[in-house]
């Protein structure tokens, strides 16, 4: 199972992202859906203020036409008597009073409607007869205007209607000329456009319509209200808004998820930092008091001869005896000084540290740690763990710092080549005795044939500036919790995709 190895917050990044993205575009569809409703809402409360006020105009023409029929003469009775004139003297006022009134027309008993209308109002005065109510005739949609007849006795009466007046103007709710809805009024499949409105050429098939006939039966005008919406209509700016915000605020959250993260891993760093100084230091002390302790027992063996034979001489021989024997305790106590040095420095046994741990996940946590390391050399290390990887027997701080020193030395290593040729590998497989081998190579300049026999001796080192303590160290965190360090042999015929340096540890795999 090979893949190259991502930082640790990439899937928490595109996780984070896309929930950004999905709450911009919740909170952008619902202020266009809040401004969808509050233009329905609008679009609804105007047609019926519509509605209603036209209902009102047409329920005024039946109101004058019942008039006309009150204020008429009685008919002539059988003594021969006659009512007022009133009727006939309200006529020529009306049209005075009601705008909408163009002409009034009464036909007294006997006679007849004039001749170019008297046909339609024939038919129009008949049907107003069996309905008795006034009825509708000469639609003329063009125009705007049409004849309403009302049969009575002993005359009928029509009137002409102008729809164009009959519009309240200064009552209505919405402005003509550039309200985007369209009002008619549809009667017989003709319609009369009381307000242009229109569809706009920009809409995106959002559209609301409304229709209901005026509250007077003998005018049933259908009143229709249609209007789209257009894109320009929806609220851009505040969509645009809401979505800047989302991203400011994603990129606070980003912004503040980064440091904690930088903070963890300086503090990490700091802390593996100072356990590899202890160690170093440990390393140091040891080995400083195995070279002292040589010298100091043969001045002790020494002197305790020389104490000997000295006092084996009969000659004045008390200041020498003293001499020799302040040189036997100086020599004892720079001995215990450094015994009490190396104790003081000595680290802890990583062998009663050692647990299961599983190798993939710990290999991660160290690259996570380098995460900045490896973004500023441009190197993506590709790491291959088997998939029947059994947890390994290891002190999870030694482990660590034996593979954060690894992982160093190949990324210095690594600088000394072009970036296009940088590759750093990371395996883990099983060994051939149960056990586990994490191997990392790098694809640098390699260590020359003659000195990698000397590499995990002390201070010995190959970078300029480098203390040579680096790799005796790891060596001995492994072999102290029973794991093993070496170098791997070149291949006996190597080439050039060969060359670089590649370490293998091997630990114990946990029973089972």
């Amino acid at each position: 199972m090979s893949q190259p190895w991502r930082p640790r917050t990439f899937p928490l990044q595109l996780a984070s992202l896309l929930a950004c993205v999905l709450v911009a575009c919740a909170g952008a569809g619902a202020l266009a859906v809040w401004r969808l409703h509050d233009l329905q809402a609008a679009f609804e409360t105007d047609a019926r203020i519509v509605h209603r006020l036209l209902s009102q105009r047409v329920v005024q023409h039946d109101a004058v036409m019942a008039t006309l029929a009150l204020l008429q003469p009685p008919a002539t009775g059988a003594n021969g008597g006659a009512g007022s004139a009133g009727s006939a003297d309200a006529l020529p006022r009306l049209p005075a009073v009601y705008p909408q009134i163009l002409s009034v027309l009464q036909r007294p008993p006997g006679a007849q409607w004039p001749a170019d209308v008297q046909a339609d109002l024939t038919a129009a005065e008949a049907a107003s007869q069996r309905s008795g109510h006034a009825a509708m005739a000469l639609l003329n949609t063009s125009a705007g205007r049409y004849y309403l007849v009302m049969a009575g006795r002993p005359a009928s009466h029509a009137l002409l209607i102008d729809l164009r007046a009959t519009v309240p103007r200064d009552e209505w709710p919405m402005d003509m000329a550039t309200s985007p809805v369209r009002v008619t009024l549809e009667h017989g499949g003709q319609s009369f456009v009381v307000q242009p409105g229109g569809i706009d050429p920009r809409g995106w098939g959002r559209e609301y319509g409304f229709h209901k006939v005026l509250a007077a039966a003998s005018q049933p005008f259908d009143v229709v209200a249609r209007r789209s919406v257009g894109l320009h209509e929806l609220p851009w700016w505040s969509m645009l808004g809401w979505c800047v915000l989302t991203a400011a605020l994603w990129a606070a959250a980003l912004a503040l998820h980064r440091q904690r993260i930088a903070r963890q891993r300086a503090e990490e760093l700091l802390r593996l930092g100072q356990v590899a100084r202890l160690n170093t230091l440990g390393e140091l002390a040891a080995g400083m008091a195995h070279e002292l302790n040589q010298p100091l027992t043969a001045l002790l063996s020494g002197t305790q001869a020389a104490q000997r034979l000295l006092a084996e001489d009969p000659p004045d021989l008390a200041t020498a005896q003293t001499a020799m024997a302040r040189a036997v305790e100086q020599a004892r106590r720079a001995s215990a000084v450094v015994g009490r040095l190396r104790r003081l420095v000595e680290r802890a046994d990583p062998a009663g540290q050692t647990q299961p741990l599983a190798l993939p996940a710990a290999i991660s946590d160290v690259l996570h740690l380098l995460e900045p390391e490896l973004a500023a050399r441009g190197i993506a290390p590709e790491v291959t763990a088997a998939a029947d990887l059994p947890p390994v027997l290891a002190d999870p701080v030694a482990l660590q710092q034996i593979v954060h020193n690894l992982l160093m030395n190949a990324l210095q290593a690594l600088e000394q080549v072009p970036p296009a040729e940088r590759r750093l590998r990371i395996g883990m497989a099983r060994s051939g005795d149960g056990s586990v081998a994490l191997s990392v190579r790098d694809h640098g300049p390699g260590i020359p044939a003659d000195q990698r026999l000397h590499v995990f001796e002390p201070f010995h080192t190959t970078r300029d500036g480098g203390l040579g303590l680096g790799l005796t160290l790891c060596e001995s965190l492994a072999q102290a919790m029973g794991a093993q360090l070496v170098l791997a042999p070149l291949p006996a015929h190597p080439a050039a995709q060969d060359r670089g340096a590649e370490f293998v540890l091997t630990m114990p795999a946990v029973a089972g």
